[in-house]
């Protein structure tokens, strides 16, 4: 009896750390020097994302089925900003993308947005280009690498 109730104790803690957490392998250097490419990622699902995150969300480019990258769906990145905070200026200066970008006084990001920026801005798909990035596509936040790069 106490070996099928240990059996199931231990069924139910998998279960709940597996809807909780998940590893993700990191593709790209646009994450450098914090996490390297082939890095593996620990990380805690949540949609709660806030600035200075490292979070992974599903590319916005690969739900309109245009990233001309294959195999890229997820994207790891660093968040600047949430929804009613002021854009930054190297992201608004980037382009008309960012609600409210046009007109006076500073940007704002959107309500159910944010915007993220990769650490190695040269090698960088990020905000710059797609602009405020929609919360619902956060799968969670990078807590911890689990195993090195390349």
């Amino acid at each position: 009896m106490t070996a099928a109730l240990v059996a199931a104790v231990t069924v139910a803690a998998a279960l709940v750390v597996r809807r909780c957490l998940v590893v993700v392998d990191l593709v790209g250097r646009s994450m450098e020097p914090a996490y390297r490419d082939g890095d593996r990622l620990l990380v805690r699902r949540s949609r709660r994302p806030r600035a200075d995150d490292v979070v992974v969300f599903f590319n916005p480019l690969a739900a309109a089925g245009s990233t001309g990258r294959p195999g890229r769906a997820w994207m790891v990145k660093r968040v600047v900003a949430v929804a009613g905070e002021p854009v930054p200026e190297e992201v608004a200066a980037a382009g008309e993308r960012v609600a409210g970008g046009a007109g006076t006084g500073s940007p704002r990001v959107p309500p159910g947005h944010m915007v993220v920026l990769g650490d190695n801005r040269g090698h960088s798909l990020d905000s710059r280009q797609l602009g405020p990035v929609p919360v619902g596509l956060v799968l969670g936040r990078v807590v911890r690498r689990i195993s090195g790069g390349r």
